[in-house]
């Protein structure tokens, strides 16, 4: 069960990530957490600024960017020119239906991978993205 999300609740939690909880970085992530669903920067905004409409661009960008530098949210490249910001951050991959631009999210269990390749010497594995891109039978090909 997703636990409730208040504007204080979610101060403590960018606390803990050592994130200083300003006004606009607690309604970024409030709209983050509360909704749980996949948005772009944009969308954020816009959610944002229709309660307090004093958030720019470039706050949103920055903030989104520290939120992903302190590892509270994870992003999403679903295709070159779609980036979604996702508070999920369990692991977890995703379907990207190019249709409809809705992402959804895939159980880690659901995927098994097999064959990677060596790594070089002295790397470690940071993490693996998979996104599958659907769409309708008779959605016209790219």
């Amino acid at each position: 069960m997703q636990p409730q999300y208040t504007r204080e609740n979610i101060a403590d939690k960018l606390r803990a990530h050592g994130i200083n909880p300003t006004h606009q970085r607690i309604e970024i992530a409030h709209v983050l957490f509360s909704r749980c669903e996949h948005l772009s920067a944009d969308q954020v905004m816009a959610i944002v600024n229709e309660r307090h409409s004093e958030t720019s661009k470039a706050t949103v960008y920055n903030t989104l960017n520290l939120f992903l530098e302190k590892k509270l949210i994870r992003e999403v490249i679903a295709d070159p020119n779609k980036v979604f910001y996702d508070p999920n951050t369990s692991p977890h991959y995703h379907m990207y239906d190019i249709e409809s631009g809705r992402l959804t999210d895939i159980d880690a269990a659901d995927i098994r991978v097999s064959g990677l390749p060596p790594l070089p010497a002295g790397m470690v594995t940071e993490g693996m993205d998979i996104v599958i891109r659907v769409r309708p039978a008779d959605y016209p090909q790219q």
